[in-house]
C-alpha cells in the first residue's frame, strides 16, 4: 500500500434529507461510485477497502494496487522509458568542478545518501522484457512514480457514465464531490526516528526532509535526482529552475549592491544636490496642485539626495549588465534543461509520448491520425478551437479594460488625496502631500491587484477548459498565457504609468491639462524615478512578504483545521479494534493539504523576474531583495511538498513550458524599458548634456532645469515662481528641449542595438545542447537499437515471464480487454 494511490469516499450518515433533488444527487453519486470501482476491477486493479467511523460520519478508504501484468501492459501503452544499462550518476554543479580543479572543498555540495543511478533507457516492450535491467525483480522493476503514473492513467480514463457528457475519470468525480480525495501515499513519515540515524536506512521522504526541506540546508545544492525520483519530473524541473535562477541572482545582487553603494558616495558629493540644499529661499516653486501652496525647492533636499542613490552613471552600466545577464541566464538554462530532460528521459515527451487529456478524449467530436505517431486519436477541429480562443481573448481584453479603469481610479485617488492633505494645514503633511498620496496609492493598488487576481484566475480556468486543448501541456500553456497577460497588466500597470506617463502631460502654469476635471498628476518634488523605486519596493517586496507569510501561516492553519475535522475521541475503526496504536498511512495522508500545482509558484517567480529586469534602472537593489526572498522560497516550497502536502501524482514534463517563452519576452521588454527609463525618466542625459555644453562641474545645473512661470500667470497670482521644464517665458518648448529630445531618441536607438547585438552574440556562442550530451544521446540510441532489434531475441508476443502468478496472468488479459473496450 505504500506505493498505491488512495481514494477517499466521504459519506455522511445523517438522517435522509427531505429535499428530493438532494436525494437524487446522492443516488446518482452512489451509482457513479459503484460503476467506477467496478470498471477499475475489470481493468485488473486490486481494490482493498477500509472504513473509519465517528459519531457523525463515515470515511471509506479505497486502496488501489496494480498487479505486475497490468503494470507491464500500461507501461508499454504509455511508452515508459526503462533502463538498459546502468551508468554512474555524473550530475555535478559548476562550483563542484571548480573546487575539484582547485583542490578545495565545495561549500555548497553535500553528499546525499541513496543517490539514484543514471541509465541508458528506451521505451518499454513486453516482448523485450529480458533486455531491461532488473526485469527479474517485479517488486522494484517499476519505480514508485511510474506505478503512480500508470494507476493515475487508469483512474483518469475509466468511464462511469456517458462519455460525450464528460463522465469519465476521477478528476470529474472529485469536482462533483463523489469522492473526497484521490492521492498517492507518501512513503512513511518524514520525521527520522531516533533509532534510524544511519543515512542508508532512510526512506526517500526522510532523505528529502533531512537533506533538502530543512532551513539548515539553505546554503546547499538541492538533491534534484532525489526530488525527481519521489515527486516526478515536473516538480523536479520547477525546483531545478528555481535553484538555477536563484544561483544566477547572486552576481546580479552583488553588482546591484555595488552600484547602490557607488550611489551613496555620489550622493554625498553631488553638486546639484548641494545647490538645492543650500538654496534656502532662492527658488520659489509653483504649486503642485490647484489647492497646493507654493513651496521652496530647498525643502526637497533629502528626497533629491535619495533620488541620487538610484539615478547616476552606474545605472547605465547596471541596466546593460542586467539585460545581458537575463539573456545569458536563459541561454544557460536551455543547456541545463536539455541535460535534465535527457537524464530524466523527457526529451521527446511533448512531441511523441504525451497522450491526449482524458477530458479531451471524451468530448472530442471526431478522430484523426496523429501525423507523428501514426495512431488514431480524438480530434477537435482547429477552426472551432480558433473561434473559442478568439472569444476567450475578448473576455481577457474586457478584464484588462477593468484593470485600466482601476488604474485610472488610483491616479484620481492620488490627486484627490494630495489635495486633501494639502488643505489639512499641518506643515509636515503639506510638505509631504505628494509622497503620502503616492505611498497610500501603492498600498491601495496592491489590494486591488490581489482581489482582481482571484476573480480572473477562476474565469481563466473556465475559458481554458472550454477551448478543448488536446494535451495537458497545451492546456496548461493556454491557461498560463491568459493569467500571465492579466497579471502583467495588473502588477506592472502602475509602475509603467509612473515610469513613462506620470508628469508627461501636465502642461505649465496657466495651461494645466486635466483628466475628468482634475489636474493631471505631476511627479513629486524629488522626481518620478524615486517614486518608481518606492512603487517597486512596495509592490515587489510587499507581495513577497505577504506571499511568504501566507505560505507559512495558511498551510499550518489549514492543516490544523483538516486534522481537527477528521480526528475524534470517539472514532472507531477496524484498525483500532485490532489494537493498532499508530495511525494508518492513508488516514495520516488524508489529513494533509491538497497540492494545487505549480502555477502560483512559477507566477510569483516570473513576476519577480520582470520587476528585477524591466525596472532595474530605478532600483539596483531589486536583485538583492529577490535573492533573499528566493533563499526562503526554496525551503518553504520544499517543506510544503515534503511535510504538508499530500503526495502529488508524478507528472512528466520536458521543460518549464510556456514560462520560458514568457521569460524571453520579458528579457526583450527589459531592454526597451530600461532604454526609455534612462532616456526620459532619469536625469542622466540632461546632466551629460549640461556638462558638455555649459559647465563640466554641473555648477548652475539646478537653475538650468527650472523654467519661469509665464508672465500672465505671474501677474494673475501676483507671484513669480519656477517649475521643472525646458520652456521659455511664454510656455513654449525651448531649443534645449528639442536638443535633449534628439539626444534621448538617439540614446534609445544606440542602447537597444548595442544590447541586442551583444545578446545575439551570446546566443550564438552558447550552444543549446552541450557537446557531452550529444555524444550521450547517440550512445543511447545505439544501445536501444541493439536491445530492441527483432533478430536478437525471440520472445513470444505478450508473453508473461516464467514464475509469474497465473492469477496475475489472467488479470493481464482482463486488463487488456477492458482497455480495448474503453
Amino acid at each position: 500500500a505504500d506505493e498505491c494511490p488512495s481514494v477517499c469516499d466521504n459519506e455522511e450518515t445523517t438522517a435522509e434529507s427531505k429535499v428530493p433533488r438532494w436525494r437524487r444527487a446522492v443516488d446518482v453519486h452512489k451509482t457513479w461510485r459503484k460503476k467506477f470501482l467496478n470498471k477499475l476491477q475489470a481493468a485488473g486493479i486490486c481494490i482493498e477497502k477500509h472504513m473509519v467511523q465517528d459519531e457523525k460520519k463515515v470515511v471509506h478508504y479505497v486502496l488501489l494496487n496494480a498487479p505486475w501484468s497490468v503494470l507491464c501492459y500500461y507501461a508499454e501503452d504509455l511508452r515508459l522509458r526503462l533502463p538498459l544499462q546502468a551508468l554512474p550518476n555524473q550530475a555535478s554543479n559548476w562550483s563542484d568542478r571548480v573546487a575539484k580543479q582547485l583542490g578545495v572543498p565545495s561549500l555548497l555540495h553535500e553528499e546525499v545518501p541513496n543517490l539514484p543511478m543514471d541509465y541508458y533507457t528506451c521505451h518499454f516492450k513486453v516482448n523485450k522484457l529480458a533486455w531491461f535491467l532488473g526485469s527479474n525483480e517485479q517488486d522494484t522493476f517499476f519505480s514508485s512514480t511510474q506505478r503512480h503514473r500508470i494507476l493515475y492513467e487508469i483512474l483518469a480514463t475509466t468511464p462511469y457514465g456517458h462519455l460525450k457528457q464528460g463522465e469519465v475519470g476521477v478528476d470529474r468525480l472529485l469536482s462533483e464531490n463523489v469522492f473526497a480525495a484521490a492521492f498517492p501515499l507518501h512513503e512513511g513519515p518524514f520525521a527520522v526516528p531516533a533509532d534510524r540515524l544511519a543515512p542508508e536506512s532512510l526512506t526517500e521522504r526522510q532523505v528529502l526532509f533531512q537533506y533538502w526541506a530543512r532551513w539548515q540546508k539553505w546554503n546547499r545544492y538541492q538533491p534534484l535526482d532525489h526530488i525527481r525520483r519521489y515527486f516526478g519530473e515536473k516538480i523536479a524541473l520547477y525546483f531545478a529552475w528555481l535553484g538555477f535562477y536563484t544561483g544566477w541572482l547572486l552576481p546580479a545582487a552583488v553588482v546591484g549592491t555595488l552600484v547602490f553603494i557607488a550611489g551613496i558616495f555620489l550622493m554625498l558629493s553631488d553638486i546639484p544636490a548641494q545647490e538645492i540644499c543650500e538654496s534656502e529661499d532662492q527658488y520659489q516653486m509653483c504649486p503642485l496642485c490647484k489647492e497646493c501652496p507654493q513651496w521652496q525647492l530647498s525643502s526637497i533636499c533629502s528626497m533629491f539626495k535619495a533620488g541620487r542613490l538610484f539615478d547616476h552613471g552606474g545605472t547605465i552600466f547596471f541596466s546593460i549588465f542586467m539585460s545581458l545577464w537575463a539573456v545569458t541566464f536563459l541561454e544557460y538554462w536551455k543547456r541545463m534543461n536539455a541535460t535534465l530532460a535527457h537524464r530524466w528521459d523527457c526529451s521527446d515527451f511533448e512531441d511523441i509520448e504525451e497522450r491526449p487529456r482524458p477530458q479531451f478524449t471524451a468530448m472530442a467530436p471526431m478522430t484523426m491520425e496523429n501525423p507523428i505517431t501514426g495512431a488514431e486519436e480524438p480530434y477537435f477541429p482547429k477552426r472551432n478551437r480558433v473561434k473559442r480562443v478568439t472569444a476567450g481573448l475578448m473576455v481577457i481584453i474586457m478584464m484588462i479594460a477593468v484593470v485600466v479603469m482601476f488604474l485610472i481610479s488610483i491616479i484620481l485617488y492620488r490627486a484627490i488625496v494630495s489635495i486633501l492633505v494639502s488643505r489639512s494645514g499641518n506643515f509636515l503633511f503639506v510638505a509631504s502631500a505628494s509622497r503620502i498620496a503616492s505611498l497610500t496609492g501603492s498600498v491601495v493598488n496592491l489590494i486591488f491587484i490581489l482581489i482582481l487576481s482571484k476573480i480572473y484566475i477562476a474565469l481563466a480556468h473556465f475559458l481554458t477548459k472550454w477551448e478543448m486543448h488536446r494535451t495537458q501541456t497545451k492546456y496548461e500553456d493556454a491557461f498560463t498565457f491568459k493569467v500571465f497577460v492579466f497579471q502583467f497588466v495588473n502588477f506592472y500597470s502602475s509602475p509603467i504609468y509612473i515610469a513613462f506617463f506620470k508628469g508627461r502631460f501636465v502642461g505649465y502654469p496657466g495651461h494645466y491639462k486635466t483628466l475628468l476635471g482634475i489636474r493631471n498628476e505631476d511627479c513629486g518634488a524629488g522626481g518620478c524615478l524615486i517614486e518608481l523605486a518606492q512603487e517597486l519596493l512596495v509592490i515587489m517586496v510587499g507581495k513577497q512578504v505577504i506571499n511568504n507569510v501566507q505560505e507559512i501561516v495558511i498551510p499550518k492553519l489549514k492543516g490544523w483545521w483538516q486534522k481537527y475535522k477528521l480526528r475524534s475521541k470517539k472514532r472507531k475503526s477496524k484498525e483500532a479494534q485490532l489494537g493498532l496504536a499508530q495511525q494508518v498511512p492513508w488516514e495520516s495522508n488524508y489529513e494533509l493539504l491538497v497540492c494545487e500545482g505549480l502555477f502560483d509558484e512559477y507566477l510569483e517567480m516570473v513576476l519577480q523576474f520582470g520587476f528585477i529586469t524591466i525596472f532595474v534602472a530605478a532600483c539596483p537593489l531589486a536583485p538583492l531583495f529577490a535573492l533573499l526572498n528566493n533563499w526562503v522560497e526554496i525551503r518553504l516550497d520544499a517543506q510544503k511538498f515534503v511535510c504538508e502536502y499530500r503526495r502529488p501524482v508524478a507528472e512528466r514534463a520536458q521543460g518549464i513550458g510556456i514560462w520560458f517563452y514568457i521569460l524571453e519576452v520579458i528579457t526583450h521588454l527589459a531592454v526597451i524599458s530600461n532604454a526609455f527609463l534612462i532616456a526620459f525618466t532619469s536625469d542622466f542625459l540632461p546632466r551629460l548634456y549640461y556638462q558638455y555644453t555649459r559647465a563640466s562641474d554641473l555648477q548652475g545645473y539646478v537653475n538650468f532645469t527650472l523654467a519661469y512661470a509665464p508672465k500672465h500667470f505671474a501677474s494673475q497670482h501676483n507671484v513669480t515662481c519656477r517649475y521643472r521644464a525646458y520652456r521659455d517665458e511664454n510656455g513654449r518648448y525651448s531649443l534645449t528641449y528639442w536638443n535633449l529630445l534628439a539626444i534621448r531618441l538617439g540614446f534609445i536607438i544606440v542602447f537597444e542595438h548595442v544590447v541586442f547585438f551583444i545578446a545575439r552574440v551570446i546566443d550564438l556562442m552558447v550552444p543549446d545542447i552541450p557537446e557531452s550530451l550529444e555524444i550521450k544521446v547517440k550512445r543511447e540510441r545505439y544501445l536501444a537499437k541493439q536491445a530492441l532489434a527483432e533478430n536478437q531475441v525471440n520472445l513470444r508476443a505478450k508473453e508473461i515471464p516464467s514464475g509469474s502468478d497465473p492469477q496475475l496472468a489472467r488479470g493481464w488479459y482482463v486488463g487488456e480487454a477492458a482497455f480495448r473496450l474503453k
